[in-house]
């Protein structure tokens, strides 16, 4: 009888495997729970994130692409001799932006080179004229108004990564607030402060912070990331102009 008694008392005290664990806290479970604004606020963090994640895969691809071509375009821009072979590869790297500076300067070249029709050309006999620049200062502007076109379009979607680091912070602080909110309001309700009453409603409200942290965080590295690397960029545009221009110096005035 004492052994059996022993065995019960144990058996008692043994907790049932199938019960819940009191207090265990699922972050899912939080997120399932949580108020109508906390959960607006958490879906619209979320859109912040996927879309950021989106451009920064995006723009990583397009600046490694652009950096090569860049590369590649050079190398036969500076073994070359005649900017019309360098026109012909254009085409087939048209991502770079070294590209559209080229063709803007060589557009504005060829209307200045064009042969004026009110001149009259020169008799068989005698020696072809050879061609000169009108302005200089005309290609220069030409080149500027390329090398803003290239720029803008690598700076394209990166300013939300700039709204994404500085407003998700926001938004996951008022989803905490709302959140703490509604604790205090649970803890009016239940006229208790027992942490099992408490727990709950602090977590999620914290749940709001680290989702927003979560989305500003990498918007915050690849924005600053990007944007010196377009400044590089944008340095090598500057001293391609310099470049073509000393060519079109040198050979056409």
């Amino acid at each position: 009888m004492r052994t059996s008694g022993f065995v019960f008392l144990a058996l008692q005290q043994v907790p049932d495997a199938e019960a819940p664990v009191r207090g265990s806290l699922s972050i899912l479970q939080l997120i399932i729970d949580a108020s109508l604004v906390s959960k607006a606020a958490l879906a619209v963090l979320l859109v912040f994130s996927v879309v950021s994640w989106g451009i920064i895969l995006g723009k990583s691809l397009a600046l490694r692409r652009a950096e090569q071509q860049s590369r590649s375009f050079l190398d036969v821009f500076r073994r070359s001799g005649k900017f019309s072979e360098v026109q012909g590869v254009c085409k087939s790297l048209e991502h770079s932006p070294l590209v559209g500076l080229f063709q803007a300067g060589y557009a504005e070249l060829n209307l200045q080179l064009r042969p004026d029709p009110r001149v009259t050309p020169p008799s068989p006999g005698s020696p072809a004229a050879r061609p000169t620049l009108k302005s200089l200062a005309a290609v220069d502007r030409a080149l500027l108004r390329a090398s803003s076109a290239e720029v803008n379009k690598l700076e394209t979607r990166v300013t939300f990564l700039a709204t994404t680091a500085s407003l998700a912070p926001f938004i996951g602080l008022f989803g905490t607030v709302w959140g703490i909110m509604s604790a205090f309001a649970g803890i009016g309700a239940e006229g208790s402060t027992d942490l099992a009453v408490v727990a709950p409603g602090i977590a999620e409200a914290l749940v709001a912070t680290a989702v927003g942290l979560f989305a500003a965080m990498p918007a915050v590295y690849f924005y600053n990331h990007f944007t010196s690397r377009v400044k590089v960029m944008a340095s090598e545009m500057d001293d391609f102009s310099l470049e073509f221009l000393n060519i079109s110096e040198r050979n056409f005035t």
